[in-house]
């Protein structure tokens, strides 16, 4: 489960001053990591209303596309959402009033597939918890996307909502182990099994992958492992994977625009971060006119899928070298569609990495159609695709 990009990050993660911070949401089961990325859209999609509504609807097309899953396979689809709503969730915690408190719900109360649209809903007690950033905190889709193991991504979400603090505190190592979801494997009982098969792996794909560092420390009795903790800092290389709060983002005119077709705060934000305005001004101009469409957010999902870099052909009148600019962009936003979005969400981020000031300003409205940044985008993906602009240069375009 999780928050979903700073820019769908939300609020601090800590309590008062005098409290403990117990962000103490635990997750059973053996989620896999189509599951767990399948929870995490479902809670982002739903978390504006949260508390205020029990039903929550998301095209399903749109659904499959934020986790990464192009497919029509609806059988696999069904088969995730039933093994969420057959996972327990389990809190243990001080309220308010520092009064202990213990509850468990299923982690999602049911779901529904109906005409493309996915129908789902929390059960009351667990949608507060989860929508209170001082309990359980959302994870950056961006990062999540970046993994690969389940496993890693189960160790990441427990241990990044206690970023804050620093540490994890110590859990006793049946709980750890219900939380990599392998607490009824006999197998990893033994310590040096689940260190070299579960631990190792994880910890080393959550340092390479996401924006934090974690470090394992164990408790002994005797030779016996019994605790288990993770000391957690920033991870500077990967800070760029961080979107901001979302507050400039919401005063342009496209977030205005999205709004209106029906897409959540978070999910326009995410939009934008990952298409640039430019090209979403584009697709919602085409969707517009289309007239009256019934699900026009998961029509816009069709659209950025279908053709996510957008159109760029030059007109029968253009000059060779307008032409063969044309050509170069052409080829750019082809590179771009045939990636991943994980690869896609890491392109744009280490070129943006690179920009400061107006050429900044100028990427993050246009993308990869930035005037002020011609250059250094075909500089960018040429050292990626080596010759990719080879013909075009020979069309007319100076070198």
């Amino acid at each position: 489960m999780d928050d979903i990009p700073r820019d769908q990050l939300t609020g601090a993660l800590r309590r008062a001053a005098v409290k403990k911070h117990v962000a103490a949401i635990h997750v059973s089961g053996k989620l896999t990591l189509l599951q767990r990325r399948l929870s995490n859209v479902l809670l982002l999609n739903a978390y504006d209303t949260l508390t205020t509504q029990g039903v929550h609807r998301i095209d399903a097309r749109t659904l499959c596309l934020m986790i990464g899953y192009n497919s029509n396979d609806t059988d696999t689809l069904k088969a995730a959402l039933r093994g969420l709503a057959e996972t327990v969730a389990e809190w243990d915690m001080l309220d308010g009033e520092g009064r202990q408190e213990w509850g468990v719900s299923s982690l999602l109360a049911y779901a529904k597939l109906k005409g493309g649209i996915c129908e789902y809903g929390y059960s009351p007690a667990l949608a507060q918890k989860l929508h209170d950033p001082k309990v359980f905190a959302l994870i950056n889709m961006n990062i999540q996307r970046r993994f690969t193991s389940g496993h890693a991504l189960a160790l990441y979400e427990n241990c990044y909502r206690f970023v804050r603090t620093g540490s994890t505190g110590w859990w006793p190592i049946e709980l750890f182990r219900r939380l990599m979801g392998v607490g009824d494997s006999a197998y990893y009982e033994v310590f040096k099994q689940l260190n070299a098969k579960i631990i190792k792996p994880a910890v080393e794909e959550v340092n390479r992958s996401s924006n934090i560092i974690v470090t394992p420390e164990t408790r002994k009795m005797g030779r016996a492992v019994t605790d288990i903790r993770f000391l957690i800092r920033e991870n500077p290389q990967l800070a760029i994977l961080d979107l901001d709060d979302g507050e400039g983002v919401r005063r342009s005119p496209v977030y205005e625009r999205l709004k209106g077709l029906g897409a959540s705060d978070r999910l326009a934000r995410q939009w934008i971060a990952e298409h640039g305005e430019a090209l979403l001004v584009a697709k919602l101009d085409y969707v517009e006119g289309q007239g009256e469409v019934r699900n026009p957010v998961g029509y816009l999902t069709a659209a950025l899928r279908k053709d996510p870099a957008g159109p760029a052909k030059p007109t029968p009148a253009a000059t060779p070298e307008i032409q063969a600019r044309a050509e170069r962009l052409r080829r750019i936003q082809e590179v771009v569609a045939r990636r991943t979005p994980t690869q896609r969400d890491a392109d744009r981020r280490l070129f943006l990495s690179r920009l400061e000031g107006a050429a900044r300003g100028d990427f993050e409205r246009f993308g990869w159609m930035s005037p002020l940044n011609a250059e250094a985008i075909r500089a960018f993906w040429e050292d990626i695709h080596p010759g990719l602009f080879d013909a075009a240069a020979d069309e007319g375009e100076a070198p």
